[in-house]
């Protein structure tokens, strides 16, 4: 598999926003996010799982396909959001109930873990 930069994923993002017609501030706002997470457009910073997670959802993206351009692995090591993201046999709904299944048991354990 080719490595993806963090420039190659900060020209994705910022693709994607210009398509889309929003304003890096509109993005933000829309996203919940502070101006310095989108940063990341410009290869200062490669946001968090989180982050890219509301970042799918303001540019109405599933949430798969960011985790795969961002070749995101969540901190534990988990494989699981970029098998989704690539399983062939799954359609792009199906991909995205399935990561927001596996994000909701991630954030209900580290809730209990607490």
């Amino acid at each position: 598999m080719t490595r993806v930069t963090d420039r190659d994923f900060s020209s994705f993002v910022r693709d994607v926003r210009k398509r889309a017609h929003v304003a890096t501030r509109e993005l933000s706002d829309s996203a919940g996010v502070s101006n310095p997470y989108l940063q990341g457009e410009r290869g200062v910073r490669r946001p968090s799982g989180a982050v890219l997670r509301q970042l799918a959802l303001a540019l109405r993206m599933t949430t798969p396909i960011m985790y795969l351009r961002a070749n995101f692995t969540p901190e534990n090591g988990s494989a699981m959001p970029l098998a989704i993201a690539t399983d062939r046999d799954l359609t792009s709904k199906q991909k995205q109930t399935l990561a927001e299944m596996y994000e909701a048991f991630c954030s209900e354990n580290e809730r209990s873990a607490k």
